[in-house]
């Protein structure tokens, strides 16, 4: 324990040291953490030759994986939100006791725990990969049926039990790059779900390429497969410390190639109001309908700025996302979302305007407001974590891709976790139009994920070991 701890802290001061000399190069970080970097080359070289020779497993354990339920419920109380979650937990937990993780387990939470001990000698701190087990409870999840486009050709696919859910290329540019892979999609009733159980089959099937090959070298890897990340709820009971790793990374996002280091603040805003209720038939100048006074305020919302459906990029946004009530009393859920934390104060502040604004004619009627913090942008953290990023961009180097960061328009459950103490920037999963009837994923994209888990693994390993 005592060997782990110096060496994380070696690692945290040569990051803050990294930050006073702008951006350090891999190279660079290569030479500090080892005494021979061609030993690094070579290794790598060889690790190549060793997964041209692998057959992929990822592709047959997403097709299994997409047909479970596992749709989350937002209005639940429970943890998980949905028992159905358990039942990928269970699968999980067997696949790996039937590639020898004996320690894998599952918890009343749903969790996911796994531990693949080291297979150096030396004392090297653990990292973490992780993806989420639930689907969005935008789209429905249940009977998800996939099919395989082989060998797309730059066309339209059009869904076989829903006609008008076409996956159309012009609206899809990323289907561009895709010609002569192999497409997942659903059948036009529901989601696939690659969002995130393409993440999940590309964590599990480099486990089963470490499991197939131990001569390739890794530190301590831990594994976590968590519920709820859809609702907000993924990392609410989750254990950092059996996590016991210096980083963690995601596999949850869309394109291949991209890192995802930023991502939303988000904030929930409610606001609970109490009109005044009379007979409607004696109701003249007594009654103040909550639900009246509801609809007023969101028909003020800004239209042109500050909505989903207005931004893009960097901007943020306010979102009423469920309206409740009746004529005494009404409540409005909002989310509100930017990059810059201070900026959903405004928003809220502006959301109380509104408000007082239409309760001017409802003098009789009150308001109240809760703003509750969902997650941070993660960037705030993980600036001052250069080497956790830097790995992850030279492992999908290595793979073959040119890999780029990027911010996301939403959050993981890596934001939560990077605050809890564990930087955990996202890696791309291949995932694309997540929460809707024509999402799909690339068979080849998948793949790639998990080459570049393999060699992130390896890179970490290389860097400590003598």
């Amino acid at each position: 324990m005592a060997n782990k701890i110096s060496t994380t802290k070696i690692i945290r001061n040569f990051e803050r040291l990294s930050t006073f000399t702008n951006q350090v190069k891999i190279s660079l970080i290569n030479t500090i953490f080892s005494k021979d970097i061609s030993n690094i080359f070579d290794s790598m070289t060889q690790l190549q030759q060793i997964i041209s020779t692998y057959s992929f497993s990822s592709k047959d354990r997403f097709l299994t994986y997409v047909k479970i339920d596992t749709q989350s419920d937002p209005k639940s109380i429970t943890s998980p939100s949905t028992e159905k979650q358990k039942d990928l937990a269970l699968l999980l937990v067997n696949e790996l006791h039937d590639l020898g993780i004996f320690n894998a387990h599952t918890n009343e939470y749903g969790y996911v725990y796994a531990h693949l001990e080291s297979n150096v000698s030396e004392e090297i701190p653990a990292i973490c990969f992780c993806a989420h087990m639930d689907t969005s409870p935008d789209c429905s999840g249940f009977g998800v049926k996939p099919i395989i486009h082989e060998n797309y050709i730059r066309k339209d696919l059009i869904l076989p039990d829903d006609p008008t859910v076409i996956i159309r290329l012009n609206e899809h540019p990323d289907l561009q790059e895709q010609l002569g892979n192999d497409i997942i999609t659903a059948s036009g009733n529901t989601l696939l779900g690659a969002d995130n159980k393409a993440g999940i089959a590309e964590i599990m099937d480099a486990v089963a390429f470490w499991q197939q090959f131990p001569s390739v070298q890794h530190g301590p890897i831990s594994i976590v497969f968590t519920p709820d990340e859809e609702v907000g709820r993924g990392t609410d009971h989750i254990d950092i410390q059996k996590i016991n790793a210096v980083y963690g990374y995601t596999l949850d996002g869309e394109k291949r190639g991209h890192l995802e280091n930023e991502t939303f603040s988000a904030d929930g805003f409610t606001i609970k109001i109490k009109g005044i209720s009379q007979h409607p038939g004696f109701a003249k100048g007594r009654m103040e309908s909550a639900l009246k006074i509801a609809a007023e305020i969101v028909s003020n919302l800004p239209m042109l700025k500050l909505s989903p459906e207005t931004t893009e990029k960097m901007e943020g946004f306010i979102h009423p996302i469920d309206i409740q009530g009746h004529v005494e009393e009404a409540q409005i859920d909002f989310i509100l979302r930017d990059f810059d934390t201070l900026k959903l104060i405004e928003y809220g502040n502006l959301l109380k305007e509104i408000t007082f604004n239409v309760l001017k004619n409802y003098p009789n009627s009150t308001a109240n407001f809760i703003q509750t913090e969902q997650y941070r942008n993660m960037n705030e953290i993980l600036k001052d974590h250069p080497l956790c990023i830097s790995l992850a961009m030279d492992a999908m180097k290595l793979a073959g891709l040119t890999p780029e960061t990027t911010s996301i328009r939403g959050g993981t459950d890596g934001s939560r976790l990077t605050f809890m103490g564990l930087p955990c920037p996202n890696i791309f999963a291949g995932e694309h139009a997540f929460h809707s009837k024509e999402e799909w994923i690339s068979v080849q994209d998948m793949q790639k994920a998990t080459e570049t888990v393999i060699y992130l693994a390896n890179l970490f390993t290389s860097n400590f070991h003598k």
